[in-house]
């Protein structure tokens, strides 16, 4: 996407943001002209076409930020009101109902484990706690059981990454059924 590209399709979504957190027109008039030269010298940062919306609405947010410290006014934007950040914990949630059922296919322990501290949020040192076991049981447990999960994922698709590990494509294998994943399971805790 070209920065023309970008411009046309973004500006009038990044000029009411601006609007919305300064008064003065002439102010977001100014902002808005500091938004689109951060956009081009940064261009090169972009990592995927999929976010550049929130991207540029992180420029904007610190450019009003900046705009406030410069003035003197020390303005807090509550990080809470931003619809990018808020957008990523909904696609985090998205992503878990995608993997939840890949989850609940492992044994019941290492399933109950998995969705309580990658699902749930919750430290292994909570839950060592709440199970009363020791934390560095916890620790081996849930890392066989992110084990038992990498398996389950090698046995759906083959993965390619790129040198620093992180995904780049993958492949469905033609003679995995998805069926054959358990689509409920009782969560019990272990001890």
């Amino acid at each position: 996407m070209t920065i023309e590209e970008i411009w046309q399709e973004y500006r009038s979504s990044l000029n009411a943001f601006l609007h919305s957190k300064v008064s003065n027109p002439d102010d977001v008039e100014d902002l808005l002209q500091d938004v689109l030269l951060k956009t081009h010298l940064a261009m090169h940062s972009l990592n995927k076409k999929s976010s550049v919306k929130a991207w540029l609405f992180q420029i904007a947010h610190h450019t009003v930020i900046d705009h406030y410290r410069k003035n003197g006014q020390e303005k807090h934007i509550q990080s809470q009101q931003l619809w990018y950040e808020s957008q990523q914990r909904n696609i985090k949630m998205e992503l878990a109902q995608c993997i939840k059922p890949f989850i609940q296919s492992l044994p019941q322990r290492s399933a109950y484990l998995l969705e309580e501290v990658e699902l749930e949020g919750k430290t292994q040192k909570q839950l060592a706690q709440e199970l009363s076991i020791s934390y560095s049981t916890v620790k081996s447990r849930v890392q066989k059981a992110r084990t038992e999960l990498n398996d389950v994922f090698h046995a759906c698709c083959d993965y390619e990454l790129d040198t620093r590990g992180n995904l780049t494509e993958y492949h469905p294998k033609a003679d995995f059924d998805a069926r054959t994943l358990k689509s409920t399971r009782k969560q019990s805790k272990c001890k």
